[in-house]
């Protein structure tokens, strides 16, 4: 949340010490970090990477402003 009211965040899930997928909040897409990562990717895109966004768009700014004097 910036001071401005905009948003930006990002999402990164990683396995066994290693990136595995993150998400694109602009593009609203997953990002693979690998292979093995793109069955997660594909399974991930529509409704996970919905909520995702309107976590990262709202129900997270919505808890900073709440909780954290800007």
């Amino acid at each position: 949340l910036l001071s401005d009211g905009s948003v930006r965040g990002f999402s990164q899930d990683g396995y066994d010490g290693r990136d595995f997928i993150s998400f694109d909040l602009e593009s609203g897409r997953f990002v693979a970090a690998d292979s093995a990562a793109e069955i997660t990717r594909r399974h991930w895109e529509g409704t996970v990477a919905e909520a995702r966004t309107n976590y990262l768009k709202h129900i997270c700014p919505e808890w900073l402003r709440k909780y954290i004097r800007c």
